[in-house]
Formats: structure tokens, sequence, C-alpha cells
């Protein structure tokens, strides 16, 4: 992208996934709220540059705005865009599993709604310095907090040959995995991987060009893997589902949007261990404790529409689901 594309305002350079969609599914938790005389409370547990955010504040004027992320960056961007809502929004700087704790320090006791969009961010692969992408050279960097972490640098220069497969297979699902993996052990001995360039040159020379046919650029896996490595992005995911859900309240509705199988997996799992009764096969009376937290909403996935990918075509791969809480737990 070009260099002046960081002059723009964020409002030009951020399109929205789903936007118009993810309001109206949240619509109903703030109505719900609204109706046990509640104000309002939506979290934007992935902020970003604020579009999602910025619509949720301009459909429900009444609707307090907590917006997490892990970037500091990015914090700072969606600052300046929800600055004219003033209070509403309230921008914290933490990682989106951390849902809870962010409400119980504002002093709130539970959420109307929540969103997540996950994967990686426009903001982030737009900076080149930031090391996400595989198109142009850059430090090989990849953290969404770069105030701390390790680095991908870190992981290729001194991950073992079969940590780098695994990490490499697992999360890339890659095919190539163990050839790339030894290609980066090999190179590495004679010279540290410093920069994104070096890293996509050792895997060109192992990955057949043929399999550019059908699977996209031959570092595409691979870079998605280390990305989730180094922000341990599943892990975060598989502990920030469930402490999002019991943050909702009574009639909340929480909505995510996932961006490849592992993601869709991992939601699609916490929404059903939810949706389902927990009393013991053949119990003969669903007790109170037993019924379902959820109710899912989505009938499998829904994705972008034709228009919508041509206006964003980064939109191309997103999952949507979205569930409704129908149940609170006595105790949290």
């Amino acid at each position: 992208m070009p260099q002046q594309d960081e002059n723009r305002p964020t409002s030009e350079r951020h399109v929205p996934v789903l936007r118009e969609r993810c309001v109206s599914l949240l619509a109903p938790g703030v109505e719900a709220a609204r109706a046990a005389g509640r104000s309002p409370v939506v979290v934007d547990t992935t902020l970003g540059m604020g579009g999602h955010s910025e619509a949720i504040l301009e459909r429900f004027p009444d609707v307090t705005l907590v917006g997490i992320d892990r970037d500091e960056q990015a914090l700072a961007l969606a600052g300046e865009r929800l600055a004219p809502f003033g209070a509403r929004a309230r921008l914290v700087h933490a990682v989106y599993d951390e849902i809870r704790e962010v409400l119980d320090e504002l002093g709130l006791d539970g959420a109307d709604g929540v969103l997540m969009d996950l994967g990686v961010s426009s903001l982030q692969l737009d900076e080149r310095e930031r090391g996400f992408a595989y198109s142009y050279d850059a430090p090989l960097d990849m953290r969404m907090d770069t105030s701390r972490g390790q680095t991908a640098a870190d992981v290729v220069n001194t991950y073992s040959l079969e940590d780098l497969v695994r990490i490499i297979r697992t999360w890339g699902e890659e095919k190539f995995a163990g050839r790339i993996a030894r290609r980066i052990v090999e190179e590495r001995a004679s010279r540290p991987f410093e920069t994104t360039g070096q890293l996509v040159e050792a895997i060109r020379a192992v990955v057949p060009a043929s399999a550019a046919k059908t699977g996209g650029h031959p570092a595409k896996r691979t870079f998605q893997a280390l990305r989730i490595e180094v922000n341990e992005e599943l892990d975060v995911l598989e502990r920030a589902v469930p402490a999002a859900v019991d943050s909702l309240r009574l009639g909340g509705r929480i909505v995510v949007m996932s961006y490849h199988s592992l993601e869709d997996k991992v939601v699609k799992s916490a929404f059903q261990s939810r949706a389902r009764s927990s009393a013991p096969p053949g119990f003969p009376v669903e007790l109170e404790e037993h019924k379902p937290e959820l109710k899912v909403i989505t009938r499998g996935t829904e994705t972008p529409t034709a228009q919508e990918i041509e206006e964003n075509p980064r939109a191309a791969s997103a999952r949507l689901r979205a569930a409704e809480r129908i149940k609170v737990r006595s105790t949290r």
C-alpha cells in the first residue's frame, strides 16, 4: 500500500467487514438492556481502527462502547476516529480475553453486546514495518502488541526443527511444513532471519511453483502460522469466547467474525457447548441449571456479499457466527 495512505483519515483507510450485519445482530441485545431499564453496554473486543465501533455508536445513541485492543497504534487511531462520541467511547489497552477484568475496572457489571473481529487488522497489514505481510520486505516482527513478547524472527531463529514443523503444519495448515522448516534451519545456521523478504525467499526455494496455482502465495500459510504463534491467537481465543459469554447480560448478543478454519472451529465449539443442555444422558428432568445458556442465532456461518468483497477484498474469507445469552448462571 502506498506510504501516503498513512496520512489518510482512518475512516478512508479502513472498511469494516460486514458492518451493517454486525450492528443489526447486536441490536436485540441493546433493546433488551433498554427494556430492563439498563444503560446498554457494547464491547468491541478487537477495536482495530474503530470502524465497527463508530457504526455502533452512531446507530445507538445511548450505548456506552468499550473498545479493547492489544495494539497501541490501533488504539491511538481509533481514539481519533471516536473522539466525537466523547465519554461514550471508553478505550482500553488489553488483550480481548481480559474482557471481564476490563469491565470490572470500568465499573461495569456486564455487556449487552460483544463483537469480535478476529485475525490481523487492516492497520497491521498496511504498516510495512510491522512485518505481517509477505508482499513487501520488512522487519520480521508480527507482534500485535509491539510493547512486549517474542517476534516472528525470534521464532524462526530459535525454535527447533520439530517445533517449526509443528506450528507451520498445525497453525498454517501447510502440507510442505517439513520442507519449509528444514530450509529455515539450514539458512539460519549461516545467517539469522531478520526480514520478511528473507523468509519469503527461503519458502519459495522449497515450495513447488505449481502449488501457487491452487494455494495462493507460497508464504501465505507460513506467515499465518507465525502470526498465530507470536500472538498466541488460538490460545487467547479459546479463553476469550467463554469469557465474553460469561460477561453477557441476559438477552445480550455475541457476534464473532473469523477468517480461517482454525478460528471458526474454536468459535463454533464454544457456542455449541453453551447452546446445549448440560443434563446427564438419560436424566429424566432438565433442571434449571442444566438449561442452555446460549441460543445460536446464525445458521452455520454467514459470509460477505459479492458487493462487500468488491469494496473490501480482505472480507472474502470472513465467516460470521452470532449467539444470544438466554440464561445467566447464578454465580460467575
